[in-house]
């Protein structure tokens, strides 16, 4: 159908004002002469001479029946395709085409509408000459082209569609552009019912790409981008549709310019999250299945059509796993605790932990303080080392890997060192293990305190002085705290480091190392034995000594 003078004309009419007589003289001269039997009466160099009862006998090409055995004397069917010299010009194959197309011509069928498939064999003025799978020939128009001709047209196969039967002429016109325009057509229906998006429609998957498949809803071809497949999100479409496949999609888009039609088969499916939404909450188990694994965690399939995220956090207690496969395996069917769910966002984080025994608990019922446990050290800090227990981790701190004051972790060992260590504390509500090596063996207070006592008299070096006291070394690796209560306020103004102090031991704590002084308690021992002295004195009096104390 084409406009003229703003009217729509029928195909008939439009192919009269071609000038349809003269476009199938060019491409058969005559229905008369179209097909006539001759006999071979001479075979020349690479020319045939036909004797076909005219008063000269017709030319045939020698390639076109070399093939076929034939010899002088023999009959054979020509089509008269052309003039020269007097001579007609004759053609084999054209005859038995000719007879081809009068064949299919008797069964034609006025309602066959399918499109077929031709190749260009040749070309005139009008258009081209094409033949089908079977070898009948048809006209192609240049009208009918629906594309722009090029000189290696000769060979090219295209789909067509019959537009008219000249039973006269015994020749039969077909159309590229008739299918061009019926599947503009097509696209201009469908896309007209781009606004009723609810509408879901059957496709069938025509071809799978790394990005998507390619889905033909009734002879128009959409996308279906791998992201529109599945509510879990981006999959591989090869994994679950072949081509061939009958899909339900939705129209989500279409682009005018670009003629881009995009579809989706999530979106013609029931959503899984609004089903979630109402029937899953958080601390509920569920049974998923591993579906892929990745180093930072897991995608897991509920069976519905979404996914969960198991970070390799959520999988076990042990902070040490490298990879979630060192735990799991793909294709593993595991109960998790789901930790969250954003059904808006589309977002569902599950836990596997949260189902295993506690390894602190476990801990705590079999082991108490003051026990010795194997440990292996996995990590050391500027603060100590962690020391891996088999079950969890526990913690040896500085001060408690060694009597030295300088002495740290980081210089006395290093990962994978094997070492046995003691339990010292158990903190339950931190879940905290602290750890000690020290306390394998003697502490220098424990030998100092075998020569000294609470109550003994000391001299020693300030060491250090801080605001809530003073520090001094009383013997190597031995020292010993002052607070700034026990000494004087007079005193304490005028100390300074490496100058040496005497007091009196008021506490000794071997287990942790512990002394501490006092000038106070110092003084008022002093201040007794004045006394005793005094009162131990006879020729001492009382007056003596307030005359001593006036003269001073």
């Amino acid at each position: 159908m084409i406009k003229a003078n703003n009217k729509v004309q029928d195909l008939d009419d439009y192919l009269e004002e071609e000038d349809f007589g003269q476009l199938l003289e060019a491409f058969d001269k005559s229905k008369e002469e179209a097909v006539a039997e001759g006999v071979i009466v001479e075979i020349k160099n690479d020319e045939v001479y036909v004797d076909i009862g005219k008063k000269s006998e017709g030319i045939l090409p020698l390639v076109e029946i070399q093939d076929n055995n034939i010899k002088i004397g023999d009959r054979i069917k020509v089509a008269i395709v052309g003039y020269s010299g007097g001579r007609s010009l004759l053609s084999h194959k054209k005859a038995l085409r000719k007879e081809k197309v009068i064949e299919f011509i008797k069964n034609y069928k006025e309602n066959l509408e399918n499109s077929f498939e031709v190749k260009v064999v040749g070309k005139n003025k009008g258009g081209l000459i094409v033949v089908d799978e079977n070898d009948v020939e048809f006209f192609l128009p240049k009208s009918q082209y629906g594309f722009k001709e090029s000189n290696n047209i000769i060979g090219k196969t295209f789909k067509v569609k019959i537009i008219k039967i000249d039973k006269e002429e015994q020749s039969i016109v077909v159309s590229r552009k008739k299918i061009l325009d019926d599947e503009r057509k097509k696209r201009k229906e469908l896309i007209s019912n781009i606004a009723q998006k609810e509408n879901v429609i059957d496709g069938i998957v025509k071809k799978i790409t790394t990005y998507g498949m390619f889905v033909d809803v009734g002879g128009i071809d959409g996308l279906v981008h791998y992201s529109e497949i599945s509510y879990k999100g981006p999959v591989n479409p090869s994994l679950l549709y072949k081509e061939g496949d009958k899909v339900p999609v939705k129209i989500i888009n279409y682009n005018k310019e670009r003629k881009h039609l995009s579809l989706s088969i999530k979106a013609a499916l029931p959503d899984p999250w609004n089903e979630i939404k109402d029937n899953l909450d958080v601390g509920d188990t569920i049974k998923v299945v591993v579906s892929n694994i990745e180093p930072y965690g897991a995608f897991v399939d509920l069976g519905n059509d979404i996914e969960g995220f198991l970070h390799i956090s959520e999988i076990s207690w042990n902070k040490n796993i490298k990879n979630p496969k060192d735990c799991i395996s793909k294709g593993q069917e595991i109960d998790v605790e789901v930790i969250e769910i954003n059904s808006e966002e589309k977002r569902l984080r599950v836990s596997l932990r949260n189902l295993l025994s506690k390894p602190f608990d476990e801990f705590v019922k079999k082991y108490k303080v003051g026990d010795v446990v194997d440990g292996k050290v996995t990590q050391t800090t500027a603060f100590g080392a962690f020391i891996d227990l088999g079950m969890i981790e526990g913690l040896l701190h500085n001060e408690d890997a060694s009597w030295l004051r300088n002495d740290e972790c980081k210089d006395k060992f290093k990962s994978g060192d094997k070492i046995q260590v003691k339990i010292i504390k158990i903190d339950k509500e931190g879940q905290k293990i602290s750890l000690s090596t020290r306390e394998f063996s003697e502490s220098p207070v424990q030998e100092y305190a075998k020569t000294h006592k609470v109550g003994n008299i000391v001299k020693g070096k300030i060491r250090d002085i801080k605001d809530f006291g003073v520090f001094v070394e009383l013997s190597k690796n031995v020292d010993a705290l002052i607070h700034k209560e026990d000494i004087n306020t007079s005193m304490l103004e005028n100390l300074k480091i490496d100058d040496e102090i005497e007091a009196a031991i008021v506490f000794i704590d071997e287990k942790k190392n512990r002394i501490r002084l006092s000038v106070k308690s110092l003084t008022k021992m002093k201040e007794r034995e004045v006394l005793n002295e005094i009162n131990n004195n006879d020729k001492i009096t009382l007056g003596d000594i307030i005359k001593d104390q006036l003269a001073e």
